[in-house]
């Protein structure tokens, strides 16, 4: 039966969750919007009137298209060129979805979005559909086709996976953009002594170019390796200029909930940096230079006022 008035409204009330679940499952937008899209399909092949509770088969075809996507991702990760990073959005976007709990801030933060690559795509499932979205064990369990007890223990071990990755403490926003702030003033100076004090020891730098920019395949370890390497980011060269198409403006602003350096050429976000900073000082530098990933952040971009850059670079 075709879809009713009433039947289309009832998914786009439903499409900003949808999106947000899916971003948090695939750690990218594009295939987010996919996975919705094609959830609107069945959606649209159903008979929709025999379903009982809508929301509920909608979360149910959602997740079980995500978690075929995560299968087959992970074998095209393999034939990745380079580090892959999930897809950072800018705050502001919809589809980072609700944040109202430190558990949902989390669930949507890089680096937990990072850590959660290491997570089966059922442990994923949980820990996204629990942590972010408070969906009870009962209902996970039907979604996922688990036993109540069996959601349980892949969540324990969802979050123990999680927890091992992040056994600093991190610090409230304000602190870390003054860290951020900070540090920047320094790159941009190109001065390596105060980069270091600002880095944990074994700090580490991770790019993403995707092969279409150029971005080191190994990451750099290691206060000094990464001070030098920020150093050297800011340097101004010819050659950086043709690559990203001019002289980027460098803005401080917020991505996935925490501080975010953005570089922007003529409107264009060409690269997000996602700084993971701890009580100890900046562990972790997250570069997102590849274009198919910093499409959204562009759109978001020009829709926000996000004032003056704090310099150019290059």
């Amino acid at each position: 039966m075709p879809l009713t008035a009433k039947d289309v409204e009832r998914f786009e009330a439903a499409r900003p969750r949808l999106g947000a679940i899916a971003y948090r499952l695939l750690g990218s937008a594009s295939e987010a919007e996919d996975a919705v899209q094609e959830t609107f399909l069945r959606w649209q092949a159903a008979d929709a009137e025999r379903i009982e509770v809508p929301e509920a088969w909608l979360t149910k075809v959602l997740t079980n298209l995500c978690l075929n996507q995560l299968a087959s991702a992970r074998a095209r990760r393999e034939t990745y060129v380079g580090q892959w990073l999930p897809e950072p959005l800018l705050d502001g976007d919809p589809m980072l979805g609700p944040a109202d709990t430190a558990e949902q801030r989390e669930s949507v933060s890089y680096a937990v979005l990072t850590l959660m690559e290491r997570l089966s795509p059922n442990e994923r499932a949980v820990y996204v559909l629990r942590e972010a979205f408070g969906y009870p064990h009962r209902e996970i369990a039907g979604i996922l086709g688990l036993t109540e007890a069996a959601s349980q223990q892949v969540l324990h071990r969802a979050k123990g996976r999680i927890a091992d990755g992040r056994a600093r403490t991190e610090v409230d926003g304000a602190t870390a953009r003054r860290v951020v702030e900070e540090f920047l003033a320094a790159a941009a100076g190109g001065r390596t002594e105060p980069l270091v004090r600002l880095l944990t020891a074994d700090a580490v730098s991770i790019g993403d170019g995707g092969g279409k920019v150029p971005a080191r395949a190994k990451p750099f370890e290691g206060a000094l390796a990464v001070a030098r390497f920020m150093r050297g980011l800011f340097k101004p060269a010819r050659s950086k200029r043709a690559l990203v198409g001019g002289s980027p403006e460098i803005h401080l602003t917020s991505a996935n909930g925490g501080p975010a350096v953005v570089a922007v050429v003529g409107g264009r976000v060409v690269g997000i940096i996602c700084p993971e900073v701890t009580s100890e000082g900046i562990a972790a530098l997250r570069s997102q230079v590849n274009p198919d990933k910093l499409g959204r952040a562009t759109e978001v971009w020009a829709a926000s006022d996000h004032g003056e850059p704090l310099f150019r670079a290059f």
